[in-house]
């Protein structure tokens, strides 16, 4: 069978647009299919634009798979009704339609809910006539014009027993400067604005060291970034991983995902440090206590100083994440979180502001009331406002969130990494202000719409019954001299 996976890319301006990266589901279930003897590609605009010739060579496929999340769905949905026109039959996966399927139904013919590493091949054999549509596991169609929902198969607990993912499937997959690969699924927390857990399940599944090493040894030399959502859940196998890692010496340098809670144990840091990491994701989430209760984070500030301190001790690059909005946040928590990431060395920081993907308790909770007004799924990216916060109006906290960013990649620090030679530190913020200055030349409409809206929520000060004290802050203008601003410029091109 001709199979085509496409895995579209967001239509709106962010800053995942700047990582050639691929999600690994679509080159996974592509390497599955083709050792079962199916003609596979996949393609993905994230690494590869698609040309005219693979439009032509997916309009040919006998069946095409969409994986998609919540900010690259309408992109999925509009080739989706191009494919429906020219009949080519359609099945979407991924987290947005594997909570949304009904709404998925109305663009495609099937969706797999899931991991689908055994559902697809069961698809398959159905549309080939070789199964029943009912014995598909987790999978959502139309019968007689009414919609069925399969029951969701078991998540596979033997990570080893899928195969290493064969990458030359993925038009393209030679313009990756860094490889991405997944050794765990699943996550023991469950943050309310997070999804994993509903899509992945609350046990956490490892591969073995030794299926993770043969694949990390087709890599040798490379760059690699861990998908896990969190590369150091289980700490005993992480720290049996590095080892082997050091021990056969794979010159790999590395980043993954992980939590403040990693600092707690020197080893651990040792061993990243001298088995090739060079930054790691952290998702701290907010510098106001009451914030990290409602997000159900099960982490206090203190535990992310400490992080930071001892990560900046062992010189490894620290990317911090902070989700600004919760009902306990106002405009003071936006300045309070840039202030500490300043003042406490963060690397690089994103200041996202929260979204209520579905899927989550947050959109469930912001949906009962009825604080979501709108549902264009290109801006739930984390980049755009899409609900009414309590304490701040959204276009106060969009420009916070805007006016935060601007203010920790201002040129002066960008120069200021520079100056102490960290050079790496120096790109990457160059690269932030870039990406910052950028949205904002490229969102006005949206600026705009925001605006109207505000104008007819009510503020703060109705909202709390306090008076107003603070206005929204403003970072100091600066402006480099234009010799500089060039040497800057050649300075990020080079990194990148």
């Amino acid at each position: 069978m001709n199979i085509s996976f496409v895995e579209p890319k967001s239509s709106a301006y962010n800053i995942y647009q700047y990582f050639h990266l691929p999600r690994l589901g679509l080159p996974l279930l592509a390497t599955i299919l083709s050792r079962q003897g199916h003609q596979v590609s996949v393609y993905s605009p994230i690494v590869q634009n698609i040309t005219a010739r693979d439009y032509v060579n997916i309009l040919n496929s006998q069946l095409v798979g969409i994986s998609t999340t919540t900010a690259t769905t309408s992109v999925g949905y509009h080739l989706a009704q191009a494919l429906r026109i020219a009949r080519v039959p359609v099945v979407f996966g991924g987290t947005h339609t594997t909570f949304l399927p009904e709404e998925a139904l109305q663009y495609c013919d099937y969706v797999l809910r899931g991991e689908a590493e055994k559902s697809m091949p069961q698809l398959i054999e159905a549309i080939q006539g070789n199964r029943s549509f009912a014995r598909v596991e987790g999978l959502s169609y139309k019968r007689d014009g009414e919609i069925v929902h399969n029951p969701l198969g078991e998540h596979p607990r033997n990570l080893d027993e899928l195969p290493i993912v064969d990458l030359s499937l993925l038009r393209g997959q030679h313009r990756m400067h860094i490889l991405p690969l997944a050794t765990s699924r699943g996550c023991p927390y469950h943050c309310n604005f997070c999804s994993v857990t509903d899509m992945f399940g609350h046990r956490y599944r490892v591969q073995s060291v030794e299926r993770t090493m043969e694949e990390l040894k087709l890599y040798r030399g490379r760059g690699i970034f861990f998908y896990d959502d969190n590369f150091a859940a289980n700490i005993p196998h992480t720290k049996k991983l590095l080892t082997e890692m050091i021990r056969q010496n794979l010159h790999i340098s590395w980043s993954a995902q992980v939590r403040a809670e990693v600092a707690k144990d020197r080893e651990l840091l040792e061993l990243m440090k001298r088995s090739g990491c060079l930054a790691l994701f952290i998702g701290f989430e907010s510098v106001n206590e009451e914030t990290l209760k409602e997000y159900n984070k099960a982490q206090s500030l203190e535990e992310i100083t400490h992080c930071i301190s001892e990560l900046n001790r062992y010189k490894i690059r620290i990317h911090g994440m902070f989700v600004l909005g919760s009902d306990k946040d106002d405009i003071s928590t936006i300045r309070k979180t840039v202030e500490y990431a300043e003042k406490t060395n963060i690397g690089t920081i994103q200041f996202m502001a929260l979204t209520p993907f579905p899927g989550t308790l947050y959109h469930d909770q912001l949906e009962e009331e009825d604080r979501i007004f709108t549902k264009n799924w290109d801006l739930y990216d984390g980049h755009h406002v899409v609900y009414e916060p309590k304490l701040m109006s959204p276009i106060e906290l969009q420009m916070g969130i805007l006016q935060a960013s601007a203010r920790f990649y201002s040129f002066w620090r960008i120069l200021g990494a520079l100056r102490k030679l960290k050079l790496a530190t120096s790109a990457f913020r160059y690269g932030g202000h870039l990406i910052t200055k950028g949205w904002m030349r490229q969102k006005r409409e949206f600026m705009e719409m925001l605006a109207r809206r505000s104008a007819h929520s009510p503020s703060k000060e109705q909202k709390t019954g306090k008076k107003k004290k603070e206005r929204v802050f403003k970072p100091k203008a600066s402006r480099p001299p234009r010799k500089l601003w060039r040497a800057m410029d050649r300075l990020g091109k080079f990194f990148r």
